[in-house]
Parts: structure tokens; C-alpha cells; sequence
């Protein structure tokens, strides 16, 4: 024989908190069914990465170029390449003429 049960009313989901500094002992098993804080990343852990200067200066110069509201055209690139290979006192003046022209700081 088939018996009918009263419908029972959802539970509303438990917010995952994360260890205070009044609980810093408080575990995470219960926060791993739902979303928790990440450890903060180890910097001794890094991938060693160097990124050449030249890339660093082109990457900087169409930031700056942006912030300005000076979107470059498609025939500037070859133009911002060259740019970017000339020595870093000829980019740190580019960088101060342009702020100083569109009234910005960095």
C-alpha cells in the first residue's frame, strides 16, 4: 500500500564562511563542499619569467597611449615597434611628454 507524506519545505543552503581572527582554528572540511578563500599565492613558488624590455616598453606605451584616448591605428604599430626598441631614457621622455600634453599622471 502506497502511503502520501507531507511535503517538507527546502532547507536553505548554509553559507560557507571563512576561519576569523576570533576562530583561526575553525576548519575548512565544512567549506569544501562550497565555495572557501584561497591561500594567498607563494612567491617563492613563482615560475621564473623574464620579459623583454622591449616588450615591456611597447606593452607600456599602448597603455599610456590608451589612458591618453589616442587609439592607435592600424598603421601605427610598425611606428610603436620601432618606438619601443629605442633605450629607456628615449621612452621615459616619450612618456613624460605625453602626460604632460594630455594632463595625466600615472
Amino acid at each position: 500500500m502506497h502511503t502520501m507524506t507531507a511535503p517538507t519545505a527546502p532547507t536553505a543552503p548554509t553559507a560557507p564562511t571563512a576561519p576569523t581572527a576570533a576562530d583561526p582554528a575553525r576548519s575548512r572540511s565544512r567549506d569544501a563542499q562550497g565555495d572557501f578563500l584561497l591561500q594567498p599565492p607563494d612567491p617563492a613558488a613563482r615560475v621564473p619569467s623574464r620579459i623583454d624590455p622591449v616588450d615591456l616598453r611597447r606593452l607600456d606605451l599602448l597603455a599610456l597611449l590608451t589612458a591618453a584616448g589616442i587609439a592607435p591605428s592600424v598603421g601605427d604599430r610598425a611606428a610603436i615597434a620601432q618606438l619601443s626598441e629605442l633605450p629607456g631614457s628615449v621612452h621615459t621622455a616619450l612618456h613624460r611628454w605625453l602626460e604632460q600634453a594630455y594632463g595625466f599622471c600615472r
